[in-house]
């Protein structure tokens, strides 16, 4: 485990962690909103990949950082590469988790519709992850983490706050590729700051 620590808005994420094998903290950033020009922070957001990525965006080479922010055909290669990805959310204004769950779901479903995927199997799981957030409540500093395995089209979810920890495993590989793409979607993802970093990051792994 490297001991190295990224701080993102104050709260610190390891530059690196293990989960099958070692996965490094790629992009970083938050989610806000701007209300009567006041900022308001929600989350911090870590992205962790294999960096065996940058093996499949060989194509993007040479392109600045600033380019591949709006390219979204260069994230849904992010999305899509087989290779372990982690999520590592921090809540920094405390909600609860059925406000979070309801974001996660409106956004997850509006994306299966357009693309015609939204059938009983994806709204089944997609309501399994609701309820699995329904009870929790988002102190500051809980941590919400995702999980996506290389070789399964699955994702395990996590929660943890004050020392106690839940987990669901989500097995529908349509409402998989949405939660990646909630927060990995290129312009349409949910932290634009997280996205620019991650551009700017994998724009300079792939010119070493």
């Amino acid at each position: 485990m490297s001991t190295e620590v990224v701080k993102v808005d104050e709260i610190p994420f390891p530059s690196q962690i293990t989960k099958t094998k070692p996965l490094n903290l790629l992009g970083h950033g938050i989610t806000d909103i701007e209300i009567h020009f006041l900022q308001i922070k929600f989350t911090a957001i870590g992205v962790y990949f294999d960096s065996e990525i940058v093996s499949h965006l060989q194509q993007w080479k040479g392109k600045a950082g600033s380019s591949l922010a709006e390219d979204d055909d260069f994230f849904e290669a992010v999305v899509s590469a087989p290779v372990e990805k982690f999520l590592r959310v921090v809540v920094i204004k405390e909600i609860k988790g059925s406000q979070y769950g309801v974001q996660l779901e409106s956004s997850v479903r509006d994306r299966l519709a357009a693309d015609d995927k939204y059938e009983d199997e994806e709204e089944a799981a997609l309501e399994k992850v609701v309820e699995f957030f329904q009870s929790k409540y988002f102190k500051k500093d809980s941590i919400i983490t995702f999980h996506f395995p290389a070789t399964s089209p699955t994702a395990e979810i996590a929660f943890e706050s004050e020392g106690k920890e839940s987990k669901i495993t989500v097995e529908n590989a349509n409402v998989v590729e949405m939660i990646k793409k909630w927060y990995l979607g290129g312009t349409r993802g949910v932290s634009a700051t997280t996205i620019s970093c991650l551009a700017n990051n994998l724009s300079a792994e792939l010119s070493k």
